[in-house]
């Protein structure tokens, strides 16, 4: 097998998983979207009167940034699962924490709020520890 089949060969490795990825990537966003425009707007006098209005900003701040990443590792293969996932249940962690705690001091959640902050370091980690590497790992993450 020629190196150029080795290389499309690989790019289409993952390939439904990827799409899937992909999906669900574009849906965190629209959804990072629609939560920033209805605390901006339906829930404003709400989260204001609470004084949480920064830390609704915050979770969609994070939200949108990070639905950004999942974007991007969907689209460029191969598909970094492991990455990818870290990322995805940071942000519910996080930001999902976040949402609800600006609605409702629910003392509870407060120890998931740093679980999610510690999966989306882990996220930015493994993905910078597969590039010091130069990428020549051979498994799929």
């Amino acid at each position: 097998m020629s190196a150029e089949d080795r290389v499309v060969k690989e790019a289409g490795r993952g390939h439904d998983r990827g799409s899937a990825a992909l999906a669900v990537s574009a849906v965190t966003g629209m959804l990072a979207v629609l939560l920033g425009a209805f605390g901006a707007h339906g829930l404003k006098g709400v989260l204001e009167a609470r004084d949480t209005l920064d830390v609704w900003r915050t979770a969609v701040f994070y939200h949108l940034a990070h639905a950004v990443v999942l974007l991007v590792l969907a689209l460029v293969p191969p598909f970094r699962r492991g990455p990818w996932l870290c990322l995805l249940l940071g942000i519910v962690f996080f930001s999902g924490s976040l949402y609800v705690l600006a609605l409702k001091p629910w003392g509870v959640l407060g120890p998931v709020t740093p679980l999610g902050g510690l999966l989306l370091a882990a996220g930015w980690l493994w993905l910078a520890g597969r590039r010091a590497d130069g990428g020549r790992g051979k498994r799929e993450d």
